[in-house]
């Protein structure tokens, strides 16, 4: 019976009838040991089963904590006879993690994909309830696994509820907490235990317990034996394992070995713990006194401890010769290949001194385990085979190797940690080039990107480093000198001057990119370097997915748009088709840009929207106020006030975080667009005299920042940067920017030249064509028209310029438009209110990208293997969507999406 616990029965019961519904949830329930949460999940499954759910269950062990996807394991087995319903990669992936299957492609995210595709494949016939328990104690790569998956989680009829003591990260999970239970249902719990005590035991014990159910089952139960526990001042949890402690101390010898190696062997397999035990001669009949006790529980096999804290007595009881002998005895036993993990760290907790045989099976264990995208448990593997290295070399060597395992795994203060355990720098130069450079990625996360930035141009340099390593330090470098500041990016551009000719292939191709590319954001000469050639052919020699990625970076920022966009949406499907989601965030925003730029609004929302999520579920929030930053702009556009703040607010809340320079060239857009100039040009002048003047954000302001300067009637407080741009739109050599520096010129040149200078920007519009852009530059000119009093001439181009401005729902500039249309004499221009063209406009960005899968008629299942999502969620929003659409099947997609002007 459940005293005291309605309320949070009764959550549990709405989570339980929404996923009877068909929809999914998660939960944490969170709270001290012997609080309850055992008991609650198991309320969770027994109610689940009477319902007609499927119940999974499995939970974290202590001793398990470095085996990766140990827990995993534990709760799929019974499930693992579906693995081929899965899509190819993630079934790969899976098994791969699991041990089923040599190491596969993709990232560790792939493998929670394929556990969401899994569990939402279990739950087609029949709601599934997924309990885990324990879950403090899982291993790191089993917990970013279901994470993953429970972020995703939608309309799969999947609920998953983790049990854990407070410790446990939830990372964004709701949470359920449990608190003692209230005077009344603690007194029923303890009449229903002990209905014999004196009055005076039973206030004694009720405060000891402090409403702790466990505490006050226990506790009476062993006054006989511990009652002067309830005479110290230990805490509560101390008082309890010493009552475990009395029961244990009263059993046989034999029996006492026997629940010592089950403690420490993590699986409780009987055919394990029994050759184990032998060696201190118990046997199977040992186990009868521990279970008459109720301190065990034998079942199917394996034998279980009736609580936690059970196992962590005797276990912690034992002396350490004792543990160190049977961890031995342990090894012993595990003899198969498929233990050589779990026999490799009994070797390692039994020894107690330098032993390289040791060592070497530990980094076995390291390398499989990073292979299976494990590298939290690698790095703690590769840590602990450096303690027992005897060598001095091989210490620094394992150090390295489980630093990289760290960074690897996203643990940057750790692997800088590890990193600096090397006493002395590696006489190998490689090995001292990878020391540094996990010391540079631990800073550059830590936001010293001017100490990583110096770090990896000073390594360049040391002696014995090939030439080619010496310029993959010098492009990392570089990298970080973009974030570090104007002067250290003239650093590396300096040191790569002199090697760009030098190397061949991917390096080379690079390095010449580098140097143009940073010659032009610098406004220095770049002579006869064309800058799309360059992009071409560092492409083409780009034989790893990060040389991709800095390709698109660099060509988003020197301008080249058509060439990211197309590069963008390759290295996207891509990561896409190799389950590489890590990197989605990064490449989805450089995608949303370059869609951005060319006026692909609805597309740069809905890849922003989708990248900004993969950063949440993934942990990579610095790419988070990017997306934001970018939807921030977008909504500027369309006149969206409070979102637009809003989302701006949220990325301006760090103070110089990514996406900070979009951010205010947002809100300095939204007050353009409202007329307020005065507001918007103190913003863009903000962007002009930062010291990342060279970023996109601040060089792609320019043109904004002249018309709120001429605006109030202030064009010099422009002219500076002006300069710079028109410097690096000549070698961009693009028409786009060409386009805009003579919209500027026309702003600020002479009135009477200002025609041709809006007549050239036109024209170059029109051989790169970018509707929002040409749309101001047609309002523009049809403002200086209607002055001119050629109220025929301009009314053309405001009309056209409207046309744009309400395919792109630009509701300020809009209003601006017909504001002009109006005193030109145009009459029936409208309310000031966009026109929504087209029903694909009504979607939401998720909807409408799986609207636009299911129209090349592609099925539920490959659709959500893109978009990482499971198939019955992508039935659901086409079911939402249908609707909105006014159509009744996938055969009326495609010719709908093609013709909806909302879809260009």
């Amino acid at each position: 019976m459940l005293h005291g616990r309605d309320t949070e029965r009764r959550a549990l019961d709405e989570l339980l009838a929404a996923v009877m519904a068909g929809h999914s949830g998660a939960l944490v329930v969170v709270g001290e040991p012997g609080i309850g949460k055992t008991t609650l999940l198991d309320y969770v499954a027994k109610t689940a089963t009477s319902e007609g759910a499927r119940v999974l269950r499995g939970s974290g062990v202590e001793f398990e904590a470095e085996l990766p996807f140990a827990g995993l394991q534990l709760l799929l087995r019974p499930a693992l006879r579906h693995l081929d319903a899965l899509p190819e990669a993630q079934a790969v992936a899976l098994r791969s993690a699991l041990g089923l299957a040599p190491a596969g492609g993709g990232d560790q995210f792939l493998i929670g994909l394929a556990v969401l595709s899994l569990l939402a494949c279990l739950a087609e016939d029949e709601p599934l309830v997924c309990l885990v328990d324990d879950a403090q104690w899982l291993d790191r790569a089993t917990v970013e696994t279901l994470m993953f998956a429970a972020r995703r989680l939608a309309e799969e009829g999947v609920l998953l509820v983790f049990g854990a003591r407070s410790r446990f990260s939830a990372q964004g999970l709701p949470e359920l907490e449990l608190t003692g239970l209230d005077a009344s249902a603690a007194t029923a719990l303890l009449a229903e235990h002990a209905d014999d005590l004196t009055p005076q035991l039973r206030y004694r014990l009720l405060a000891e317990a402090a409403g702790n159910p466990l505490a006050l089952i226990e506790l009476p139960a062993a006054l006989g034996d511990a009652g002067s526990a309830l005479d110290t001042h230990l805490p509560l949890t101390d008082k309890l394992r010493a009552t475990f402690t009395a029961q244990l101390d009263r059993l046989p010898d034999a029996t006492r070995w026997l629940l010592l190696v089950a403690a420490a062997e993590d699986t409780g397999d009987l055919a394990t713990v029994l050759p184990a035990a032998a060696v201190f001669g118990a046997t199977v009949a040992d186990l009868r006194p521990a279970e008459l006790a109720g301190l065990v529980v034998v079942a199917d096999g394996t034998i279980g401890f009736r609580h936690p804290l059970v196992r962590t007595a005797t276990y912690q009881g034992a002396p350490l010769a004792d543990r160190l002998a049977l961890h031995q005895a342990l090894a012993s036993a595990l003899s198969g290949p498929e233990h050589a993990d779990r026999r490799a760290w009994h070797l390692a907790t039994a020894s107690t001194g330098p032993d390289e045989a040791v060592a070497e099976e530990l980094e076995r264990t390291a390398t499989r385990a990073g292979r299976r995208l494990g590298h939290t448990a690698a790095a703690t593997a590769y840590e602990r085979a450096a303690q027992l290295s005897p060598a001095v070399a091989e210490r620094a060597r394992r150090l390295v190797l489980a630093a990289e395992a760290a960074a690897e795994a996203g643990e940057v203060s750790r692997a800088r940690s590890l990193a600096v355990e090397v006493a002395e720098p590696p006489e190998d130069p490689e090995l001292r080039a990878r020391l540094v450079k996990v010391d540079a990625v631990a800073r550059f996360a830590e936001g010293r990107a001017g100490e990583a930035h110096r770090l990896l141009l000073d390594a360049a340099n040391l002696t014995g480093l090939g030439p080619d390593q010496s310029l993959d330090l010098l492009l990392e470098g570089s990298y970080f000198g973009w974030f570090a500041g104007q002067r250290e990016l003239a650093e590396s551009l300096d040191r790569l001057t002199d090697l760009r000719h030098k190397p061949g292939g991917a390096r080379g191709a690079m390095a010449r990119l580098l140097v143009a590319a940073i010659s032009v954001l610098l406004d220095r000469d770049v002579g006869p370097a064309d800058l799309a050639a360059l992009g071409e052919q560092a492409c083409r020699h780009a034989d790893a997915p990060h040389q991709l990625l800095l390709v698109c970076g660099l060509e988003l920022a020197t301008g080249q748009d058509a060439a990211v966009l197309s590069l963008a949406r390759r290295a996207v499907t891509e990561a896409r088709a190799a389950g590489r989601i890590a990197r989605l965030p990064n490449l989805l925003f450089l995608l949303a840009e370059a869609q951005l730029a060319t006026s692909l609004h609805r597309d740069a929302v809905a890849s922003a929207t989708e990248g900004n999520q993969i950063a949440e579920d993934t942990g990579q929030h610095q790419w988070r106020g990017m997306h934001a930053g970018l939807l921030a702009y977008v909504t500027a556009i369309e006149g969206d006030d409070t979102r637009c703040r809003d989302l701006a607010d949220s990325v301006l809340a760090a103070p110089d975080g990514p996406g900070t320079h979009r951010a205010i060239w947002a809100l300095g857009v939204l007050d353009l667009g409202r007329g307020r100039a005065a507001a918007a040009l103190a913003r863009f002048a903000t962007l002009a005299e930062s010291p990342g003047g060279y970023g996109v954000a601040a060089t792609r302001s320019v043109p904004d920042l002249v018309e709120a300067a001429v605006r109030v009637g202030e064009p010099a407080r422009a002219g500076e940067a002006f300069d710079r741009f028109t410097t690096r739109a000549r070698s961009m050599r693009q028409a786009w920017a060409d386009a805009l520096v003579a919209r500027c010129r026309a702003l600020l040149g002479p009135e009477r030249e200002a025609e041709d200078h809006f007549t050239t920007a036109l024209s170059l519009h029109g051989k790169d064509r970018r509707p929002f852009e040409q749309a101001r530059t047609e309002l523009l000119y049809g403002e200086w028209l209607r002055r001119a009093r050629r109220k025929a001439e301009a009314s053309t181009h405001l009309r056209s310029a409207k046309e744009t401005f309400e395919r792109l729902q630009a509701r300020p500039w809009l209003e601006r438009v017909e504001g002009e249309l109006g005193a030109t004499g145009v009459t029936g221009s409208g309310g000031g209110h966009a026109t929504l063209h087209g029903p694909l406009a009504q979607l939401t960005p998720q909807e409408l990208q799986i609207v636009r899968l299911a129209a090349t008629g592609q099925s539920n299942r490959d659709i959500a293997a893109q978009l990482f999502l499971s198939p019955r969620t992508v039935g659901h929003h086409l079911y939402k969507a249908y609707p909105k659409l006014g159509v009744q099947s996938r055969a009326e997609l495609a010719s709908l999406t093609l013709r909806d002007p909302a879809a260009a």
